[in-house]
């Protein structure tokens, strides 16, 4: 049997354009004149997405793909969809593809839920009595019935989510492109959704790629991943080594991580390192040692309050902790560092990881980072180890009575 999905060399290329500034009609001309006697032709500012990909998938595989943000990931499912074209290489798919990239895709502002049912179905190429049959289902699974036969433009984001999800896991395409917006819902939707993944992929055999963050749901969901950095394919195996493989490379070396250096970002995250109770940057953290983690937040224009919110991982159990710092305005055009200490005798040796994001007074997220750095607790010299079980995540006696 052929591979679902065959990727030969594929390369993506976008071409970097700036507005240029406001210029008279005599400066046109004389560029113009220059030009004409100018052998020298300015350079083309390009990057590349992707480059030198090669892989192949098989029918019924479920695939994550996993990276940094600006790795690729995105631009690769793009392709296979039929979004975008490669600049170079080929990406063949066998088979009918149902993609979920992004809330709202496919999906037209002024019909109603029920009118981009028949029209995200008639995209898929199927016939109307082929929508009928799962009309029901795709509306129930939705949970947006109320509001099936209202105009799109007045759903929610995760009322889009919902229905857009629905419409491609019931509508049978032979491959399901899922990318991040899973984010976009709440915690039970997000089991639902991949609850119903499984489902469609264990029973009908249908090939699923899955784009996301959450390594725990890449762990549990697939069966092999592909990691991505920087546009190039770094590794395509069993899920277990490509997860592992991430969560090392993370900033294994880099003990402190510049997050961002210019941005139109009205207030940002500039950089973010762990160190222990001397203030020292550390990667690797032993027994006994306290952790820090420092975050450095910059202001463009932004005047009022903020909340920072912050989300500890472990690998590959999950968001395990989370907290929010209520911080009052700051000068503009000004940097300042925050620091949050962690509960160190309490988590067990691991690999973790930071996300952080700055909300506004409504939740709005200003700026987020996922992964935004890692570091390890080691085992060595500690009470686990040598242990043959699993210690969990959290190590702390617990209060025994007889009774």
């Amino acid at each position: 049997m052929k591979p679902a999905i065959e990727i030969r060399n594929l390369g993506k290329r976008y071409k970097l354009t700036t507005s240029p500034p406001y210029v008279a009609l005599r400066d046109v001309i004389s560029d113009s004149v220059k030009n004409i006697f100018s052998k020298k032709k300015k350079p083309e500012n390009s990057f590349w997405a992707l480059q030198d990909i090669d892989f192949d998938i098989e029918p019924g595989e479920r695939v994550g793909i996993i990276g940094r943000n600006g790795a690729g990931k995105s631009t690769l499912l793009k392709i296979i969809s039929r979004i975008t074209p490669p600049t170079t290489g080929n990406a063949i798919v066998r088979g009918r593809v149902g993609s979920l990239l992004e809330v709202g895709t496919g999906f037209h502002p002024e019909l109603t839920g029920r009118e981009n049912i028949y029209l995200n179905g008639s995209i898929l190429g199927l016939k109307k009595a082929e929508i009928n049959k799962q009309l029901d289902a795709i509306i129930e699974f939705s949970g947006v019935e109320k509001f099936i036969d209202t105009p799109l433009k007045h759903y929610s984001s995760g009322m889009q989510l919902r229905l857009a999800f629905s419409v491609a896991a019931h509508l049978e395409p032979e491959i399901l492109l899922i990318d991040e917006v899973l984010a976009v819902g709440d915690m039970e939707f997000q089991k639902k959704c991949l609850g119903k993944m499984e489902e469609v992929s264990k029973k009908d055999g249908r090939t699923i790629l899955f784009v996301s963050h959450n390594l725990k749901a890449i762990n549990d969901f697939c069966q092999k991943a592909l990691l991505l950095d920087k546009g190039k394919m770094v590794l395509y195996d069993k899920v277990k080594t490509i997860t592992n493989a991430y969560i090392t490379s993370l900033d294994t070396g880099k003990i402190e991580r510049k997050l961002r250096l210019k941005t139109s970002k009205s207030i940002y995250f500039s950089s973010i390192k762990a160190v222990d109770g001397s203030r020292k940057s550390k990667f690797v953290f032993s027994n006994g040692e306290k952790i820090a983690i420092i975050i450095s937040v910059e202001n463009n224009d932004w005047q009022n309050d903020f909340t920072i919110g912050f989300g500890l991982n472990c690998f590959p159990k999950g968001r395990i902790l989370i907290s929010h710092k209520v911080c009052k305005s700051i000068n503009m055009k000004l940097a300042k560092e925050f620091i949050v200490w962690l509960p160190i005798d309490e988590l067990t040796p691991n690999s973790y990881s930071i996300d952080i994001s700055i909300l506004d007074d409504k939740k709005e997220i200003l700026d987020s980072m996922m992964d935004a750095l890692s570091f390890e607790i080691a085992l060595a010299n500690t009470k686990f180890e040598g242990l043959g079980y699993d210690y969990g995540i959290i190590s702390k006696e617990l209060t025994w009575q007889d009774i």
